[in-house]
């Protein structure tokens, strides 16, 4: 599999960001957010990368491993939570203007890009698809909770609002809006219900989106799945092989 690391320094976030780049080939390009507090090697040390590695070298897919900054703010204890909402903001404009020009870059424009992550990852990458659907072609969310309040800790203001799907979708009108994300074929939603999981996170945005009259799969696995990594080695190839 080739594999390659690029770095620069984001203007948006104000400090050197990592990705990982795997695959040489791809109709479609997997934009990966890491879970909790962790880096762009994440799902590569776990073993993530490892699942999706025949549809990666067969050319089906090249897949972009991006770092968090989870650390710096929803996940920092030190902060004060407008920083925390602010730099949130910012890692948007950095993967709006920066990760995704650079995917393009490398796959061509007619690339379609679908965003995936586990947990908080999960949250990061329908977040980041619903927002813009203009950019995106679907996201493949795993074991998630896409209600950001989870995570501020009773703060709120409109950046919460606004990276917290299931607020923002509830009152989305702008049919516009709505028929860039109606278009897509590709919006799956899909968590275990063992030990750790949460499937009426899952099931809560289901329902939002089943009232907004978007298409897309919700999938809830056995009480046998956790959440927890062979979980998702398992849910993102079935996605990959199965739906791309």
């Amino acid at each position: 599999m080739q594999r390659e690391i690029h770095k620069w320094w984001s203007p948006n976030l104000n400090k050197e960001m990592e990705i990982a780049v795997y695959g040489s080939a791809g109709n479609y390009a997997l934009l990966m957010f890491p879970t909790a507090a962790a880096d762009f090697l994440e799902y590569e040390r776990f073993y993530l990368i490892d699942s999706i590695a025949p549809y990666i070298n067969n050319g089906k897919i090249r897949a972009f491993s991006i770092n968090s900054i989870n650390s710096e703010s929803w996940l920092n204890d030190t902060s004060h939570p407008e920083y925390k909402s602010e730099r949130h903001r910012q890692f948007n404009e950095y993967v709006a203007n920066e990760v995704v020009p650079f995917i393009r870059q490398v796959c061509g424009e007619n690339v379609q890009i679908i965003t995936t992550g586990a947990s908080f990852g999960a949250l990061h990458a329908a977040n980041t698809f619903f927002r813009r659907p203009d950019l995106f072609a679907g996201t493949i969310a795993m074991s998630g909770s896409y209600d950001l309040k989870d995570y501020s800790k009773g703060y709120y203001d409109d950046n919460v609002y606004f990276n917290s799907p299931v607020d923002y979708l509830s009152n989305l009108s702008d049919e516009n809006v709505l028929n860039l994300i109606r278009d897509k074929k590709h919006i799956y939603i899909t968590t275990g219900q063992g030990s750790y999981e949460n499937p009426e996170a899952s099931k809560n945005l289901s329902s939002i989106l089943n009232q907004k009259k978007i298409n897309h799969q919700l999938d809830l696995w056995g009480h046998d799945i956790p959440h927890d990594w062979p979980s998702w080695r398992k849910m993102l190839p079935y996605f990959i092989d199965s739906k791309l």
